[in-house]
């Protein structure tokens, strides 16, 4: 017992002395505001203003050992928590990062990587119903960013784990719970700008594990698996990308999606500093399991053309975006044109 007692003091001593050498941090704060006018055909549309107004908290340290953490809360529109992220920076390791309900880690990173003045084609206030892919980039996740030294020159890796991915988000000390048949899930992202000038290519790919019994339950074949690569090129003034991305939902129940497949084209244009021109177009594909063993596919067709002006801390921006078969349901009335206009502060 007494063995026991001086290994577990000796322990909480060394684990002491560690956090008091921790270097002083420090903690900064930067924000925005931005209000939007938006009108969109064949919608009810009601009062046209939104505002969105977000704080982002920024603290860091140093240990020793050159080992530097930050960690990031945001509080987005109305001031509700929108993400947070630890992050420790380990010299020789690379970047171990522990994602809770941030978004843009794993494969989500790679959703829209489309060159843009300001917005995704899907990211205007017009409900275009877009899916693309986000592995386990949405969820509570582990992610390694592959430290440089370990790599060929303009080459970046991601590697992303969470135990569930069904699991909600969870305070210190709590757990996510999970939904029936969903289990874990990895990624695996890489990009490299170092093979010419103004190329950067990018590919990924993601499996979500969905239990045999439970899976097909709920109608499911197999285990979710999400794939994503393209590129973009600049030159000049002129960026150029294209990208596909395909989610296998692996869902064979009648009337259910088994997969979504996306091409995505887009073209940007820095007319001067503080000017800039883009258009994006989106082609998705539903694959629907039909009643009777008969598959049908419903294409949902998008494309925004969008200008952005700086002057200092704020922005003014238009997006004029159209979507063909909207929320992946045929017919005119899902074919819909609509207009975002934003003036954004930052400070």
């Amino acid at each position: 017992m007494n063995k026991i007692t001086k290994i577990g003091v000796s322990a909480l001593c060394g684990s002491l002395a560690a956090i008091a050498s921790a270097q002083a941090g420090s903690m900064s704060v930067s924000g925005g505001a931005t209000a939007t006018w938006s009108s969109n055909e064949g919608t009810v549309t009601g009062n046209p203003i939104g505002m969105n107004s977000g704080l982002t908290f920024s603290g860091s340290g140093e240990l020793d050992g050159g080992t530097a953490f930050t960690l990031t809360v945001t509080g987005a529109d109305q001031m509700g928590y929108s993400s947070g992220s630890i992050n420790m920076d380990v010299p020789g390791i690379g970047g171990l990062k522990i994602v809770h309900k941030a978004g843009g880690s794993g494969l989500d990173r790679l959703d829209d990587k489309m060159p843009t003045a300001w917005e995704e084609t899907n990211g205007t206030s017009l409900g275009t119903g877009l899916q693309t892919v986000a592995g386990v980039g949405t969820q509570i996740n582990v992610e390694w960013a592959i430290t440089p030294d370990m790599l060929p020159d303009g080459m970046t890796a991601y590697l992303a784990y969470t135990p569930t991915a069904s699991g909600a988000t969870a305070n210190d000390k709590g757990v996510g719970g999970h939904s029936a048949g969903v289990g874990s899930g990895w990624d695996v992202v890489v990009e490299h700008s170092g093979l010419m000038d103004g190329l950067n290519v990018f590919a990924g790919m993601s499996t979500i594990e969905q239990d045999a019994n439970a899976a097909l339950a709920a109608g499911k074949t197999g285990d979710r698996t999400q794939y994503a690569y393209g590129a973009t090129y600049a030159v000049g003034s002129v960026t150029v990308g294209y990208a596909y991305t395909r989610d296998n939902l692996q869902a064979a129940g009648p009337s259910s999606t088994s997969y979504y497949e996306n091409d995505m084209y887009g073209i940007s244009f820095n007319v001067s500093d503080d000017l800039s021109l883009s258009y994006g177009i989106h082609n998705s594909r539903a694959e629907n399991n039909g009643n009777g063993g008969t598959n049908t596919s419903v294409d949902n067709e998008a494309s925004s053309l969008q200008i952005a002006y700086t002057m200092g801390g704020a922005s003014i921006k238009l997006a004029e975006t159209s979507v063909d078969n909207g929320k992946y349901v045929s017919g005119t009335g899902n074919d819909r044109d609509g207009t975002t206009i934003a003036l954004s502060l930052a400070f």
